[in-house]
């Protein structure tokens, strides 16, 4: 299935290409104060639909996380990163993706504060 997601005010569009299983809650210091719900893709499911140029980067800690946003409203749709196995990953916020049933979503805690 292909899903649409964006930032608040739009600028930032993409797709992402596959099934949305469990989604992490992370209750390390970004996603805590953003409130993400994180669903994790390879980053070749990601499609941009606005020029990679329009978004923001912040990295933080250990710098291996690239977290996107619109610079504009703030509002992160997604980052990439690597897993463990050394793949190009990226991380959806699912809050952001068009007609989310977010009660539908089986959603996992993740102590990443502790990472």
């Amino acid at each position: 299935m292909i899903y649409r997601a964006s930032c608040h005010c739009g600028r930032i569009a993409l797709e992402i290409d596959g099934e949305i299983g469990p989604v992490i809650d992370c209750n390390c210091s970004i996603c805590q104060r953003r409130g993400h719900l994180l669903w994790f893709v390879p980053l070749d499911k990601l499609r941009l639909l606005t020029p990679a140029a329009d978004l923001s980067t912040y990295t933080f800690n250990k710098h291996v996380i690239k977290h996107r946003f619109c610079p504009h409203c703030g509002c992160g749709p997604f980052g990439e990163g690597v897993d463990p196995a050394g793949h190009a990953i990226a991380a959806i916020n699912v809050r952001c993706i068009e007609g989310i049933d977010l009660a539908s979503l089986t959603i996992r805690p993740y102590d990443g504060r502790s990472k």
